[in-house]
């Protein structure tokens, strides 16, 4: 997928990796549309994308309500705005069992990443298909893989996104339309710093996995577009414990239980 003179929208374009691609884009020549909830910290990116030289806009809304997106796709239509990339950036959600989890806390998280990434994508397929080239890419966990213990919603709305993401491929095959999958160990993000304690509820083995950057991302989402890539996974280490999920599931499985949070005991 050409990224220079594309169209690119972005969720979660106001903090972390959304925000990171969001700039790289617009610095690679893509005119951005971003989306996310803080009008305030979108015009502040909108304003660093412009003294760079670059060209953005941006949308603040809530992602999860449908009316919402279609208020902003219908206002794109009117202009003749068609997107070429879509990232679906969105997430959020703490690392909870289900009896921790209250119900409206269950329903954000399938809200963000799932409903969010099903209701933009939604919009932007069909100017994709007229076209008959696109590219989306679905920013996800590796708890869709391989869920652990102590984040039960969390990993059910990854595992919504994961679905969501091949049953795109089998229904866009042989339009020109391409999906890609970007699995992500931990990124150094606000995300940590809002929901103190998710760190201990993760596995030991993880912190195997060396941490990466929104920066370092937004380098394998762009590479990842511009070689038309099925799955970026990142960093190295994380392709290792893919990969040996696939082949050993219930190995992985153990690994993640026999390392990971424990209910306390009574």
């Amino acid at each position: 997928m050409e990224i220079p003179g594309a169209t690119a929208v972005v969720t979660g374009a106001s903090n972390g990796i959304g925000r990171a691609a969001a700039r790289l884009l617009a610095q690679r020549g893509a005119r951005v549309i971003a989306l996310a909830r803080s009008a305030e910290r979108l015009e502040a990116l909108v304003a660093e994308i412009a003294a760079a030289g670059g060209a953005a806009e941006p949308h603040p809304a809530d992602l999860a309500d449908p009316a919402a997106v279609d208020a902003i796709f219908d206002d794109l239509a009117a202009r003749g705005v068609t997107p070429d990339i879509l990232v679906n950036s969105a997430g959020a959600g703490r690392w909870l069992t289900t009896e921790e989890t209250p119900p409206a806390e269950a329903v954000a998280m399938m809200n963000a990443p799932y409903f969010a990434a099903f209701f933009v994508t939604r919009r932007c397929l069909p100017g994709m298909l007229a076209r008959r080239r696109g590219r989306i890419v679905n920013v996800n966990s590796p708890v869709a893989w391989s869920g652990w213990p102590g984040a039960a919603g969390y990993t059910a709305a990854r595992y919504a996104l994961r679905g969501f993401t091949n049953a795109l491929r089998c229904d866009l095959h042989g339009t020109g339309v391409g999906v890609t999958s970007v699995t992500l160990g931990h990124t150094r993000s606000a995300y940590f710093d809002k929901n103190p304690g998710v760190l201990e509820r993760g596995p030991g083995i993880s912190r195997i996995v060396p941490v990466v950057t929104p920066e370092q991302v937004a380098a394998a989402i762009a590479d990842g577009l511009a070689r038309d890539r099925r799955e970026v996974v990142l960093p190295a280490m994380l392709r290792v414990l893919v990969a040996v999920n696939t082949l050993a599931p219930r190995l992985v499985e153990w690994l993640l239980i026999r390392t990971g949070w424990r209910r306390p005991a009574g």
